[in-house]
């Protein structure tokens, strides 16, 4: 992935963005084109704190074939993107772009077993029914066995190796204090969500800019009592 350096995210900040993000894109190459499916996923780390990405597919996808323990993989999780009108820089003589978080975990892939394969379930569903709380978590223990056993037969799970982070987080980090908030605020206003997400991201990664024009705008305020 192609990443200005200024964009750049270290690497525990990438992998912390992919498990919280818990979604993305697996891409394979079949030898003539790509196959790409979209999934949940959990990340996990080996003893020797190589990081592990855990998912699963319908035994028929095509992928499922692709899975040879040594041909990489890429997994791709985007997080929140939108897009940036030149008109809401306070500077003139500027472009339209697009503001966005992803991240790439690239590696092999290989297939998990049965026992694996039940595990791998089990906590894929808790982590996202955490989420959920105080709702009571969904077990698998719910289900009937037979229907269970059914469930994890027209399913394959899968294990990558991260061998690779790659993480760009673009939030215009490069433009001036004045044009990175006048840009945060336009964004605040959206009816878009992700809009209003990147410009709380924003507004989190250089508070003492806005913390500066707070201030600025108290001192242009009158006093109520004046």
């Amino acid at each position: 992935m192609y990443t200005p350096p200024l964009f750049k995210s270290d690497r525990a900040a990438s992998l912390a963005f992919a498990e919280a993000r818990g979604f993305g894109l697996a891409c394979a190459w079949d030898g003539k084109k790509p196959v790409a499916s979209p999934l949940p996923f959990y990340l996990t780390s080996a003893n020797d704190g190589t990081p592990r990405a855990l998912f699963h597919v319908a035994r028929h996808n095509p992928l499922v074939g692709l899975a040879d323990g040594t041909t990489p993989w890429l997994l791709a999780v985007n997080g929140a993107d939108t897009y940036v009108s030149p008109d809401w820089y306070v500077s003139a003589d500027q472009v339209p772009t697009w503001l966005y978080q992803a991240v790439h975990l690239t590696g092999s892939v290989r297939k998990l077993s049965d026992d694996e394969l039940a595990d791998q379930i089990d906590t894929l569903s808790a982590k996202f029914e955490e989420r959920l709380l105080p709702k009571k978590p969904w077990l698998s223990s719910k289900m009937t066995a037979g229907r269970l056993e059914a469930m994890k037969k027209a399913i394959v799970g899968f294990e990558m190796t991260v061998e690779e982070v790659e993480g760009s987080f673009k939030l215009n980090q490069h433009k001036s204090d004045a044009d990175y908030t006048a840009l945060a605020q336009a964004l605040a206003t959206q009816g878009d969500a992700d809009a209003r997400e990147i410009a709380a991201l924003m507004r989190a990664a250089r508070p003492l800019a806005f913390a500066a024009e707070t201030i600025q705008d108290n001192q242009m305020t009158p006093e109520r009592n004046a």
